[in-house]
């Protein structure tokens, strides 16, 4: 047979209340004693009846358990030493942010209105020291970015000039190679005009098979495309240089 659920309310018979106040209290001393006994728990239970009568219980001794819960509860009132240095940081750090603040809107031109005559002459020494500095650095500035300008054109103009020697020294090449390929054919022409026709023929075979003037004029011949390269290199180069020359005029 199942245990019937008690509902938890007040009970109204005054003899009944008396016998469950009783066994409640006898299991709850017990159970209290159970974990002091377990956990090494320090354990004080104080319980009034509705009669007024006093029961208690301690593991160790009641007034050893209330004054420790009396210490603790100091403890809590009052904040640990840590815990108030570091609102005193806060608060100083909190403090000097505003002065600051307040500072720079000053330096703004803002928040004039407190200010007396020799606050504000010292508020005008600042802002013309820090106004100079400040033309100082770009003044520095301004000469580095010069003398880079300088550097880069110095190199435009070198590399500019070394593009025209290669292109002079191609033109050359390519002007000899022509030469060379008109005099071999000059001297095949006449060569052909002295031989037998036999000889002719014979030549006719060597000019198909690449061996007579063809193949000397064919080797004169550069690179396809390369004098095409160094001419857009050069053309790139002289923009360059223009544009940064425009720059420098401009600054």
């Amino acid at each position: 047979m199942t245990r019937r659920k008690i509902q938890i309310k007040k009970i109204d018979n005054t003899t009944a209340r008396q016998v469950t106040f009783s066994k409640r209290r006898r299991g709850l001393f017990k159970k209290a004693m159970e974990l002091s006994t377990l956990c090494d728990a320090e354990i004080a239970l104080i319980v009034f009846s509705s009669t007024g009568k006093l029961f208690h219980y301690a593991s160790s001794s009641m007034q050893q358990v209330i004054g420790r819960q009396n210490m603790h509860s100091k403890n809590l009132d009052q904040p640990s030493l840590e815990l108030q240095l570091e609102n005193r940081a806060c608060t100083s750090l909190s403090n000097e942010i505003m002065e600051k603040t307040h500072e720079l809107r000053q330096m703004k031109g803002e928040e004039l209105q407190g200010l007396n005559m020799e606050e504000l002459k010292k508020l005008e020494e600042l802002l013309e020291e820090g106004l100079s500095r400040v033309l100082k650095a770009k003044d520095e500035r301004f000469l580095e970015e010069m003398s880079a300008l300088e550097r880069k054109v110095s190199q435009l103009m070198e590399d500019n000039h070394q593009l025209k020697q290669q292109m002079e020294k191609q033109f050359n090449i390519k002007t000899h190679a022509i030469e060379q390929g008109q005099s071999s054919e000059s001297i095949t022409n006449i060569c052909s005009s002295a031989d037998p026709p036999q000889d002719q023929a014979n030549n006719d075979t060597s000019l198909k098979l690449g061996t007579g003037p063809r193949l000397e004029l064919k080797a004169s011949k550069e690179p396809p495309g390369l004098t095409q390269q160094l001419e857009n290199s050069r053309l790139e180069c002289l923009a360059e240089t223009e544009n940064v020359c425009v720059t420098f005029l401009k600054i």
